[in-house]
Order: structure tokens, then sequence, then C-alpha cells
């Protein structure tokens, strides 16, 4: 039977002090999902577990999610096997040849790489890991300024995978007509204010503007006294890469397909990736960059090391869906139906909304749930519907940039090397820094204009 009271918070706690703890996100998650059965239908554990299991994974997007993401490390590695990459570090290096540097030319490439908040991860995690590296920059680092630049840019840029699915979504109230859920998405980008102070604060932290503390400020010290980490693929690009003298363009043209590709498809990531395999590699075997054997190792490799990300994903998954059963999304709009007014209307939809994003690991499929139930009580407390959907889907950057278990978290930890709880961990400071301040923003916007 469906919880309506503050126990359904348990399964949430449970998942995030097993975490903390115990640094292991896919442990932590199935145990919640345990927790949250027992709460939910104690006497049927065993079915209940492996029916949420076999729903998740025959969901499309689960599906989509483990097809994009393997065949995006499988495109990188394809890429490291032909000295694309080993070629796109070296001229990297060249204009990033101090450490600051180094981390702003990181921060700019993830601002330019809007289309899709994994191809940002994947791509500029792998990508510059080796030039920070030289620096002896953290790979927690690395992964902070990736992931900050992962959401927060996909959604302030109306070309983009998240424009997309929101607009979509808009578009299924009654408040916004067919056709126009792209035009009020970027109406509202200007009181996105998470992922607009998220992105201003990376260059500052980088370039310690702002000050270091906590588990950051332990890592950057860390990185700093001792030999810069090797990558966890070396062996693999010792024997694959094809040395110094290959072509930058063997890196930048098949990315360009990518986005070019996807962006014909009206933004499909899967279609896009697809396409841009079938095309670039028998291009690379015609013209030998590389011969078939070491092509076929290289996607499997690509593929087979994305994996452990893709576990934490299916898991996080398992987890939302035992959540929607206890009642937890219900739960917490409810508790905060009697704290609604104009002027407290965008900063509380901000903070419960985050904090649901943040609980859940989902920062789209919870959301097609809770846009229709918040917009009409918005627009019933004459709250500009811009500003609406502004705190709505700064709620969504917040959930994908700051959760442990997120795919962005996740994902941007692989690209970049670190282990995803140390990520989860020394970003959350800055996350929750960015959080507080668009908090102040809110209420102080709704205030002067509400």
């Amino acid at each position: 039977m469906e919880q309506t009271s503050a126990i359904v918070l348990i399964p949430t706690l449970i998942v995030l002090l097993t975490a903390i703890i115990t640094h292991r996100p896919v442990a932590s998650l199935i145990i919640g999902v345990i927790s949250g059965i027992l709460l939910h239908s104690p006497s049927n554990l065993l079915s209940s577990f492996s029916d949420i299991s076999l729903e998740v994974m025959q969901d499309p997007q689960i599906a989509w999610v483990i097809i994009v993401c393997g065949l995006m490390g499988s495109l990188f590695y394809l890429l490291i096997a032909t000295g694309g990459v080993e070629a796109f570090t070296h001229a990297m290096s060249r204009h990033a040849n101090t450490r600051n540097k180094s981390l702003l030319i990181t921060w700019l490439l993830g601002l330019a790489m809007f289309l899709d908040d994994y191809l940002n991860a994947i791509v500029i995690g792998n990508s510059m890991k080796k030039v920070t590296d030289k620096f002896k920059v953290s790979r927690s680092m690395l992964a902070y300024i990736v992931d900050s630049t992962a959401a927060p840019t996909c959604v302030l840029v109306p070309l983009s995978t998240w424009a997309v699915y929101f607009s979509v979504i808009l578009e299924s109230t009654e408040y916004v007509s067919i056709g126009e859920g792209i035009k009020y998405y970027i109406s509202a980008i200007p009181y996105m204010f998470y992922p607009i102070i998220a992105l201003i604060l990376v260059p500052f932290v980088a370039t310690g503007r702002f000050p270091l503390f906590g588990p950051m400020k332990k890592e950057e010290l860390m990185a700093r006294n001792k030999k810069n980490e090797e990558l966890k693929n070396e062996n693999f690009v010792r024997k694959n890469r094809r040395g110094s003298n290959a072509s930058i363009w063997n890196f930048i043209l098949p990315i360009l397909m990518l986005i070019v590709i996807s962006w014909f498809y009206e933004i499909d990531l899967l279609k896009g990736i697809i396409s841009t395999l079938l095309i670039i590699l028998p291009i690379m075997l015609g013209l030998k960059i590389i011969d078939m054997n070491r092509a076929f190792d290289a996607i499997l490799e690509g593929f087979k090391i994305m994996i452990p990300p893709l576990m934490i994903v299916v898991a996080a998954f398992m987890f939302k869906n035992i959540n929607d059963q206890i009642g937890l999304p219900q739960y917490v709009i409810e508790t905060m139906k009697p704290l609604l007014s104009p002027q407290l209307f965008p900063v509380i939809v901000f903070i419960s909304m985050a904090f649901m994003s943040f609980a859940t690991a989902s920062n789209w499929g919870i959301y097609v749930i809770i846009i229709p139930i918040v917009m009409p009580l918005g627009v019933a407390l004459d709250v500009p519907i811009p500003l609406i959907i502004g705190s709505v889907l700064s709620a969504s950057s917040f959930g994908s940039h700051a959760c442990f278990y997120t795919d962005a978290t996740v994902l941007a930890a692989q690209a970049s090397g670190v282990d995803t709880m140390k990520h989860a961990l020394t970003q959350i400071p800055y996350a929750l820094v960015a959080a507080i301040i668009a908090s102040l923003a809110y209420i102080v916007f709704a205030f002067v204009v509400v």
C-alpha cells in the first residue's frame, strides 16, 4: 500500500548514508531498492525486486542510455586507437601551457559541446585528462569542471536534447500550445538561476579565485604533491595508438560528424552515434588509418569500459521505480503545498524539486509527472510562466549535476578517470554553494517582480 508519511524518505536517506560510508553507489542503490520494497510490500520482496529489474531493463529510456553510452565509449576508443585523441591532446597542450589555461580551456570546450550532456561529459573528460594531468590537476577537479558544463550548459541552450525533451513536456500542459514549447523554454532561460550560477562559478574555482574547501581541497593538495595519475587505459592506448604523427582531424571530424548528424535527426544522439560509426569505420579502414582487428578491438573495449557506470544508471532507475511506488513525489508535493505563496513559490519549487531530482536520480522522467502539477499551482498564484519553468528546470539541472548516482555524474567521473563517489563528494559542496545562491536569487527576484 502506498505510503503517505515521512517514512517514504527512509530509502533515500539509507542510499545517501550507505553511499557516503561505503563509496559503492551500486550496492547503496540496491539496498535502497530493497528497503523501499520492504516499505511497500514486504511479503513480496523477491517477486517485487524481480519485477522492478525486468521493468527497468525493458524501459526504452534505459535501453537508449545503454546503447548510446556504450557506443559513445566505442567511438572514443576508436579515436584513441587511430591516434586522434592523442593528436587533439597535443594540440590543446600547445595552448593550455599553464594550469589555469588548461582548466579554462576545459571549461570553454564544455560550453561549446552544448548538444547533449552525455556527449559533453564523455568527449571533454576523455580528451582533456592528459592535458590537465600534465599540470598535476586532480582528476576530481577535472570531473567537477566536466560535470558542471554538462547539464548546466545543455539546459541553457535551446538547441539541445534537454530543450527538445522539456519543450514536449511543456506542450502537454494546458498552458502551452502545441508548437510553442520551445518559445516558452527560451523565455524561461533567464530564470534558470542554478545552471547560470554553476557555470559562472567554475572558472573561479578552477583558477583559485574561489577558495578550495572540503574534499576537493584535499584532492588538489594530494595531486600537486605526487606524480600524475596514470590513465586506466594506458596499456590499451600504448598498444593501439598510431603515434605522434596522427592527425588532429582524426578526432575533430568524427565529433563534428556526430554533432551534425544528431542535429539532422532532430537531436537524436542514438541515430547520430550509429550513423557516425557506420560512416567513419569504412573510411578509416579504406584510408588504412587503422586495420580491422584493432578497430574492432577498440570498439569492443570502448563498449566494455562503459559497463560499470551503466550498472549505476540501471540501479538508479530501479531506485526511482520503487520511490514512485511508495509515493515519494506525491509526498514532497503535498508537503510543500501549504507553504506556497506567490513570492515563495519559485524558491520552494526549486528546493523541493531539486531534492526530488537528487533523491531519485531522475532529471527527466520525474518531470513528466511534476510539471503538469506545478504549472497549475504557479498559474493559480499568478506567478509568471517563464519563472515557473525556470525554477523547475533549475531543479532538474541541480539533480543532474549534484546527485551521487545520476547518469551525468557517473559519466563525468568515468570520462575523467576518477571514482564516482570521490567525484560526487568533492563536487557536492560547490553544487550546494550554487544552489544556495540560486535560492537567494529566486527569493529576491520573486519579491521584486511577482
